[in-house]
């Protein structure tokens, strides 16, 4: 097996990617050539050896749950493998204990994928959901966790967060915000798929109750594959409501080991894992392996300093440009991502499109410029960011 080195400011793992300066990680990153032979060992396995291929790669879960619960100071045994971060969040949201009447708070400006399985719960099993405003956040997060224990102080079951706010790129401080849920009985549930692999979230230390992700972002995987974690307190009370083959203890006697083992009745197992329902995306698991093994080099808070070093160049450059940056004021609160409005008069659609022509690969989620370095990005290919951010403005009709 190939051993495959990372190195910050580093592309030579990504020879294929045909962007000049690829900002886009908090998107879909491009998977490494690590990745690559990962995936591409799991097929050759399958191809040479059919469904003899089956516990190798079984035991290879058990690996990745270990290196996955490190990544956020947990157990690897509370981690539950799963296709995405959405998944996670519609198990949690489905298998809660809930009883009419509670109340989740929610964030007004949160991706979909953290309000949609909520507002299922809600009509599914009559609880009430409030929304809190992120605006307030982004002024000032003192201000924001004032409202937020205003709102608890009311009455909650569970507050549900992102670990970075998708829009903005917002650091949200998820040990205060846990340790006022948890004084007023609510638990909290954390959406980490802008922060995990670049961005540093302890779990453990947060005492978070619930967190999910995916791996096709930050972590630098593949879509179609991630993890959920469950504090092993929360396991016991959650409802199997969406448990499927996989969740019995003992679900695989009947494949292996003769007749008279193919029953209904076996026990929902009392982990976590009662969570994988059903078969895995073997192959993104052993792509999302890699791409950990290389992040692990590397450690999180070395590339979050990297990348936040490389944007700090980047938004002064922007902002004299008469962009007006989103990034938070507060290091505390900044993760790997830095969004702006653009000048007045100017199409973020439009601005978007003309870098991505230029080379220049970025997003506009809801109408942002959002750019999202990793460990890859090296600072000398910020002039030519800005070079070609001069050429379209120079271009556009005069105001």
């Amino acid at each position: 097996m190939t051993t495959f080195t990372a190195r910050l400011g580093d592309r030579s793992l990504f020879p294929h990617l045909e962007a000049r300066v690829y900002l886009n990680h908090g998107g879909i990153s491009a998977p490494s050539v690590a990745v690559q032979a990962a995936v591409n060992e799991v097929l050759d396995d399958y191809a040479r050896r059919g469904g003899a291929a089956f516990l190798r790669w079984n035991e290879q879960r058990t690996r990745l749950k270990g290196k996955l619960g490190a990544l956020i100071g947990v157990a690897g045994s509370d981690i539950a493998l799963l296709p995405n971060t959405t998944r996670g969040v519609i198990d949690v949201a489905l298998c809660f204990p809930w009883s009419p009447g509670d109340r989740v708070i929610l964030f007004q400006g949160e991706f979909p994928a953290n309000i949609t399985p909520w507002q299922r719960a809600a009509a599914t099993f009559g609880i009430e959901l409030c929304f809190l405003p992120l605006d307030e956040w982004n002024r000032d997060v003192e201000a924001g966790l004032a409202s937020l224990s205003r709102e608890l102080d009311k009455g909650a079951r569970l507050v549900a967060v992102s670990a970075v706010q998708f829009q903005t790129g917002l650091r949200m401080p998820l040990a205060e915000i846990t340790r006022r849920a948890h004084a007023r009985g609510a638990q909290v549930f954390v959406d980490a798929v802008q922060a995990c692999g670049a961005v540093p979230v302890d779990a453990g230390a947060a005492h978070v109750d619930y967190l999910a992700c995916g791996s096709h972002k930050w972590l630098m995987g593949l879509e179609g594959c991630g993890f959920v974690y469950v504090h092993p307190s929360r396991v016991a009370a959650l409802r199997p409501n969406t448990a499927g083959w996989l969740s019995h203890e003992e679900g695989l006697r009947f494949l292996f080991e003769g007749p008279g083992h193919l029953r209904y009745d076996r026990p929902i197992k009392q982990t976590v894992d009662f969570l994988e329902g059903g078969n895995y995306n073997t192959a993104g698991l052993a792509g999302l392996e890699a791409s950990l093994d290389l992040i692990q080099q590397l450690s999180v808070p070395a590339i979050h300093e990297h990348v936040n070093a490389y944007l700090d160049v980047l938004e002064a450059g922007l902002v004299a440009r008469g962009f007006q940056s989103l990034r938070s004021a507060d290091a505390r609160y900044r993760s790997c991502t830095l969004s702006l409005l653009p000048p007045p008069g100017v199409s973020v659609v439009d601005l978007q499109r003309q870098l991505g022509d230029r080379g220049v690969a970025c997003a506009l989620p809801d109408g942002v410029l959002r750019f999202t370095p990793h460990w890859p990005n090296n600072a000398a290919e910020i002039p030519f960011v800005l070079d070609s951010i001069d050429q379209i403005l120079a271009a556009l009709p005069a105001r």
